[in-house]
């Protein structure tokens, strides 16, 4: 019922209002019904994540790179989770609401503003993301906050070392320029928005949690080499907009 009334609301910003385009979904055609990890990078509050939730359905029903008609909604894909700041999913009815459709609550690492500063995942919220990982799929987005280019958090590459899920980046753009950052209210119509899937990460789980949190930074393009070799996308992403 909560993925019906979501998938309703937020459908036409997606379609009608703005233009989505997909890609990479053959990705997902054949992947186990657990243990797998989606990594992204991150532009707001829900609509991101509105957005995956979607195309997993869409996919569920045959759907490759298009949502096309919503009757997806009838039956949808709800063996996902995503990780979550508790504090967000605390802020308003709509939050809380959203919640119900698979949200992992955690602790952030670091708040920006208090002074507390944390090194990792609390124990409990690991362990909850790891019996998550044990009979679902994950959505995570390793840096923890809207802003490009930001540093990733390590927990992401524990999670990653310890239960060797397939990993599978995910790069998305244009949902900062169209809707608001807290809510699904629309900021600019006709804006291009992307999600691209690309294949599972060959992942050394022997390699250091930070080394595999740099390939992952790699994979999802938001990484210091990306920043640096294309300065004006560092600038339109900081904005949330679309690339140049």
């Amino acid at each position: 019922m909560v993925y019906a009334v979501v998938g309703v609301i937020s459908y036409p910003g997606l379609i009608l209002i703005n233009r989505l385009k997909i890609k990479g979904t053959e990705h997902l055609e054949k992947l186990p019904r657990e243990n797998v990890l989606f990594v992204s990078n991150h532009q707001t509050y829900f609509a991101d994540v509105i957005t995956f939730l979607h195309i997993f359905c869409a996919v569920k029903w045959g759907k490759r790179n298009r949502l096309g008609l919503p009757y997806y909604l009838l039956n949808p894909y709800t063996n996902i989770y995503y990780v979550a700041a508790a504090e967000t999913m605390k802020g308003s009815w709509v939050s809380r609401f959203f919640s119900l459709a698979g949200a992992l609550p955690v602790r952030r690492t670091w708040n920006e503003n208090s002074t507390e500063k944390r090194r990792g995942l609390d124990p409990s919220d690991t362990r909850k993301i790891e019996r998550a990982l044990n009979e679902s799929w994950i959505i995570t987005f390793p840096q923890g906050t809207t802003k490009a280019f930001a540093p990733g958090r390590k927990g992401t590459a524990l999670i990653i070392k310890k239960c060797k899920p397939i990993v599978i980046p995910v790069v998305i753009d244009g949902f900062g320029r169209a809707f608001g950052k807290k809510g699904l209210s629309i900021k600019k119509s006709n804006t291009k928005l992307t999600v691209e899937f690309k294949p599972p990460m060959q992942i050394d789980y022997e390699k250091s949690t930070q080394e595999i949190l740099d390939e992952v930074m790699y994979a999802i393009e938001q990484s210091r080499e990306h920043m640096l070799k294309e300065p004006h996308l560092a600038e339109a992403m900081q904005e949330g907009g679309n690339i140049p």
